[in-house]
């Protein structure tokens, strides 16, 4: 079995006396794309930022790479990436000049080369001079991806990563997201409301609700559990249910 790349423990994070992250426990191992599922609010994006660094938890522990976190931030998020539908990048620059700042803050070399190889394989070459703050969502989607997949990182953290993709690219960057990660063992914590597209692309689902862990294991375990054949509708189940079982682990 391959080794954890990324381990939480009890990791927890309240907001005055709103509890968003609520001792949860999990691991990634090294080439596993690992789902997070779960409603609006249920801690999800939270969750991400505490692998970021970007807020720090209430208390519970993160190691990298088998390193803790709090004390090798810098060597562990030099070998981290992550896209979401929902930031964006400075708008005053071109998409390739956006590009070339990332290249510049990893200390990338080969970077013309590293940014045609990227532009080309999320079709971008038609809005590679365009300024970031004329792109369509979709086109923004990309850059923040193409982004993500320029300092080739170990582990990549994706929160609704096809959101505003249309079908045809969405199919062509989880392709890509797969093919990477059978070439280079990277190691993908994944987020997104399309259920078929979780089935397709998460080797194991954690399922969040009220910041807590309620379910965890693949999507057929997970549904065979509810007695559910669609993971939509374990989905529905969970989120409706006032008060959702916590799954012992």
């Amino acid at each position: 079995m391959a080794e954890a790349v990324v381990q939480v423990q009890n990791l927890t994070k309240c907001f005055g006396t709103f509890t968003a992250v609520d001792g949860i426990s999990f691991e990634i191992r090294e080439g596993e794309i690992l789902g997070l599922l779960g409603p609006n609010g249920a801690g999800k994006t939270t969750t991400i930022h505490m692998l970021l660094g970007v807020i720090t938890p209430t208390s519970g522990a993160i190691r990298v790479f088998g390193l803790p976190f709090d004390q090798h931030r810098e060597t562990i998020l030099n070998q981290v990436n992550f896209s979401s539908t929902y930031v964006s990048l400075p708008q005053a620059l071109t998409v390739e000049e956006n590009l070339r700042v990332a290249a510049g803050l990893y200390g990338l070399d080969r970077v013309s080369e590293r940014i045609d190889d990227i532009v080309t394989r999320l079709e971008m070459q038609e809005f590679r001079s365009k300024l970031t703050r004329r792109l369509s969502s979709g086109q923004m989607t990309r850059l923040s991806l193409a982004k993500a997949f320029l300092s080739e990182p170990k582990v990549l953290f994706l929160d609704e990563p096809t959101a505003s993709l249309d079908p045809d690219i969405a199919a062509k960057t989880r392709a890509m997201i797969q093919e990477i990660r059978r070439t280079t063992r990277m190691t993908v914590l994944y987020t997104s409301h399309n259920m078929r597209e979780m089935e397709e692309m998460s080797d194991r689902i954690i399922f969040l609700q009220r910041g807590r862990i309620i379910a965890e294991g693949t999507a057929d375990a997970i549904k065979a559990e509810c007695g559910e054949t669609d993971l939509e509708e374990v989905f529905l189940k969970f989120a409706r249910e006032p008060e959702a079982p916590v799954h012992e682990r």
